[in-house]
């Protein structure tokens, strides 16, 4: 099983429409059988193409430029967690070409009000892949030491979710850098969770942040704070940094992380 997550930076990139289809270029060539995306926007003021997604709808348009390249099983679930910017309803989406058998999105932030920029919310499918159900969880939380929203409560609500007997998958920002001990990361590998990272047979430096982003303002170092976790240790054949510069161009603030499953 091959996954992406990457944190797009939607509509705050330059050439976004050409990062789009290159975007959908790489998913072509590689595959992926479920990608978690975060910060996936669209303007408030923007019309509806379906119940919830309207016409630039960064998640809508993926899917368009892919069906012009003669991909068309892929499925999106998408849906907003706060106003990004003003402007923007910005959201987490997953694409996945497996049946879905459920779909749902939760809060995991105290507040529920949308217009708060520090609102948090989980968008999870569960698939069916090779006779198994697995759950999928696009991930986009808060920093450690948020007074506001503070991190242990958006992983508790998490975690919540999770049941042991049923393999589950989170996969996105975490916003932890994953270099530092006692903090995000170890509270999340403390709750049962493994790294795909550690467990990969090959993998590079793992490295996802370079220098100043939104959110990271004052940042000087090099972080891996966008992961992929799981609820078992499955064997991992490989875990890798891509849009980085190095594998495929850089599209975003972020860069991405792929990694191949042996399930």
């Amino acid at each position: 099983m091959k996954l992406l997550t990457l944190n797009c930076h939607s509509w705050q990139e330059e050439n976004q429409l050409a990062k789009i289809r290159y975007l959908a270029e790489t998913i072509k060539e590689n595959s992926y059988d479920v990608i978690a995306l975060q910060e996936v926007s669209q303007l408030i003021k923007s019309e509806l193409a379906t119940e919830n997604l309207k016409t630039d709808n960064f998640g809508l348009l993926l899917l368009k430029e892919l069906e012009k390249l003669g991909i068309k099983e892929y499925q999106l679930v998408w849906d907003a967690a706060h106003i990004g910017y003003d402007i923007y309803e910005e959201g987490l989406a997953i694409l996945t070409k497996h049946p879905i058998v459920q779909q749902e999105s939760f809060f995991i932030s105290q507040s529920e009000d949308v217009s708060f920029w520090k609102a948090r919310k989980i968008v999870k499918v569960v698939i069916s892949y090779q006779s198994k159900e697995i759950s999928f969880y696009s991930c986009h939380l808060g920093w450690w030491n948020d007074e506001e929203e503070p991190f242990k409560q958006q992983a508790d609500r998490i975690m919540k979710d999770i049941t042991s007997t049923k393999l589950s998958i989170l996969m996105g920002d975490f916003n932890n850098n994953a270099y530092i001990r006692n903090e995000g990361y170890d509270y999340l590998i403390q709750q049962g969770l493994y790294d795909t990272y550690d467990l990969a047979k090959e993998k590079d430096s793992g490295i996802t942040v370079k220098g100043k982003i939104a959110g990271w303002d004052e940042n000087m170092q090099d972080l891996r704070i966008d992961l992929i976790l799981m609820n078992q240790p499955l064997k991992t054949a490989s875990s890798r940094v891509i849009f980085n510069g190095v594998n495929y161009n850089v599209i975003s603030d972020h860069f991405g992380v792929e990694v191949v499953l042996d399930i």
